[in-house]
């Protein structure tokens, strides 16, 4: 693991903590070119009543807009938690050139727990895939929400 990758983390951590104070999923997104942050976001769903604003794709919406282009391909998508399925064809729309996320979604996940859509060989465009960055800091975030949830 590179310590950029940890820093970045840290940062869609710090997204993810955000949407936890507005009592919302805690997942956080940052999406970095050239060493730089170019857009960041954390789920919104319930706050602006959007069921596509999830921390991914708002945060690809400002990189996008910052950077002048729907096509990322020189970026990369650092998440707290594994993408779901809108998530993960955003990516691929996007065509971002690296996905790094920290914790594994075993119900939702469309990376590696309930599909692999980003190594399908049917996809144009192919991801590379770093999981496990702070792992247990990012677990951890979501499970103590939900704890405080029951």
């Amino acid at each position: 693991m590179q310590l950029q990758d940890k820093q970045f983390m840290q940062a869609a951590l710090q997204q993810a903590a955000k949407a936890r104070d507005a009592d919302e999923v805690p997942i956080g997104a940052v999406v970095v070119h050239q060493g730089e942050i170019v857009g960041e976001g954390y789920n919104q769903s319930r706050s602006l009543n959007d069921p596509t604003a999830h921390a991914e794709v708002l945060a690809l919406r400002q990189a996008a807009s910052k950077l002048g282009s729907y096509r990322l391909t020189h970026v990369s998508l650092y998440v707290t938690v594994e993408p779901c399925l809108m998530c993960s064809g955003a990516v691929l729309e996007a065509r971002i050139g690296r996905l790094v996320f920290g914790a594994r979604e075993p119900k939702t996940g469309a990376v590696i727990s309930t599909a692999e859509t980003l190594m399908s060989p049917r996809c144009q465009h192919h991801v590379a895939v770093t999981e496990g960055v702070l792992r247990v800091e990012c677990a951890e975030l979501m499970q103590s929400f939900f704890r405080s949830k029951r």
